[in-house]
């Protein structure tokens, strides 16, 4: 019998080494190395395809033969989720949906599988991380109860590969990849050799089979993908949810799509009946707005190519007792907000560094388009002087280190916005004014200029 050794394998990366180091050397990441049993390769592990019958085998045929399946695809029951995927799920695709814990990722799937279970054909639905019981009492809470919804809590994927073969599911759902195993592999659940291998077995399963399969995938602190980036190369499409805990906004956006644009994003709102796609969400994110208070700012920010109004707020305190500034954001690049403030103190001689600032993206939104920089900007200014910028007033633009304005995309899409929920004014870099605006626009070229119209008075 040969003899096993071990190795360490960095679970952010899969590098492997034959001894323990507390930073990987090929990622950088720290306290990522895992020791793993390490031992000769099973004949077994490499004949998946042989004991899989049921899976069609692999033909050369000329493109011009091949059916178009871009007319098949299968309805989600969420527009949100369509809309994102690119009409829907294409037959016999494999896709990775990603998220931090609690934020709705089981609950969507489990939607998901009812909604096709109902109108499509069967589903199964892979738990490894509850019992059939819990699953059991998440779907009565959803109403997500279907005969043709299927559920098995299982971890071995040959056996769960058995059970495809025997009742061929319309959608295979799997919660989690993580929690998934091959017997040939000699590493626990999880790890990179299990991820990686695991996957491969499912990516057979719905390419061979014609069978649909998604995947749920655990983040790390850093809130990328855990396992091996081969996993999200090997994917057809990769989601990820986003959003506070602490708040019912939801945001599921595509960092790759084989079938789609990665421009689209769907927004849904957490509700006790599971989640519900928010039709009009500038109207939802703007509904809470306290009128004429100094600070706040209402932004037409780009979601992909859709646009959302967004307010920003700020609060500009004198430092206590002489200390250290304090700058603290939420929701928005502190890297930009600390350029937007440089500039601030340096083109317009706000007094910020004896000032605590404190910026927020209301409704728990991360945003990182440059055009909200003149938000920013205008935000802190209103604060600082106390003075309330036009509820009806919208602000967008670049802003640079010398306070000039620039141009920002998409401002057609966001004006259009602004106009159907009834604002009547908008602050734009003046090389974005086209001269037929569907409502009111101040073309600005410098920061300063923006500010005297924003807060009605010259500093």
């Amino acid at each position: 019998m040969a003899r096993k050794t071990t190795v360490f394998v960095c679970q952010s990366c899969g590098a492997e080494s034959p001894r323990w180091m507390g930073r990987c050397s090929v990622c950088g990441e720290w306290n990522t190395l895992v020791e793993e049993t390490a031992g000769p390769a099973n004949k077994q592990a490499g004949r998946w395809g042989d004991q899989q019958n049921w899976v069609s085998s692999s033909k050369p045929v000329p493109l011009t033969q091949v059916e178009d399946s871009s007319h098949a695809r299968i309805s989600t029951g969420l527009e949100e989720l369509d809309r994102v995927l690119g009409g829907g799920l294409v037959p016999g695709c494999l896709g990775l949906i990603g998220g931090d814990p609690g934020i709705g990722k089981s609950t969507l799937l489990l939607q998901v599988a009812s909604s096709v279970a109902r109108q499509a054909g069967k589903v199964l639905y892979v738990t490894g991380e509850e019992s059939l019981g819990q699953l059991k009492l998440r779907a009565v809470r959803l109403g997500a109860m279907e005969e043709r919804l299927i559920a098995v809590s299982e971890a071995d994927s040959e056996v769960i590969s058995r059970i495809i073969a025997e009742e061929k599911p319309l959608l295979v759902i799997v919660d989690s990849i993580q929690t998934m195993y091959v017997q040939e592999v000699a590493s626990p659940p999880g790890s990179v050799a299990q991820v990686r291998e695991t996957a491969g077995r499912f990516l057979q399963i719905a390419k061979g089979g014609g069978i649909s399969v998604l995947l749920v995938g655990h983040v790390t602190k850093g809130g990328a993908l855990a396992g091996p980036k081969v996993l999200e190369h090997a994917v057809d499409f990769v989601l990820y949810f986003e959003g506070d805990v602490h708040t019912s906004f939801r945001i599921l956006r595509s960092v790759k799509n084989r079938f789609g644009s990665t421009n689209e994003v769907g927004i849904f709102e957490m509700t006790g009946q599971g989640l519900t796609p928010v039709a009009n969400p500038s109207e939802f994110l703007l509904s809470q707005r306290p009128v004429d208070s100094p600070g706040s700012v209402v932004v037409p920010y780009m979601e992909g190519t859709r646009p959302l109004l967004v307010e920003v707020q700020a609060l500009v305190t004198p430092t206590p007792y002489g200390g250290n500034p304090r700058r603290q954001t939420t929701g928005v690049d502190y890297q930009r907000f600390s350029m937007v403030l440089a500039v601030l103190e340096k083109r317009q001689g706000y007094p910020l560094q004896t000032q605590d600032v404190f910026l927020n993206a209301a409704g728990g939104l991360k945003l990182q388009e440059p055009a909200l920089d003149l938000g920013m900007a205008v935000a802190v200014a209103s604060s600082h002087s106390n003075a309330g910028v036009d509820p009806l007033c919208a602000v967008l633009g670049e802003v640079g280190l010398a306070g000039e304005i620039r141009a920002v995309r998409g401002v057609e899409q966001r004006l259009r916005e602004l106009h159907r929920l009834g604002f009547e004014r908008c602050i734009i870099p003046k090389s974005n004014v086209q001269g037929n605006e569907p409502l009111q626009v101040h073309g600005v070229r410098t920061i300063q200029e923006a500010l005297e119209i924003a807060l009605r008075k010259r500093r």
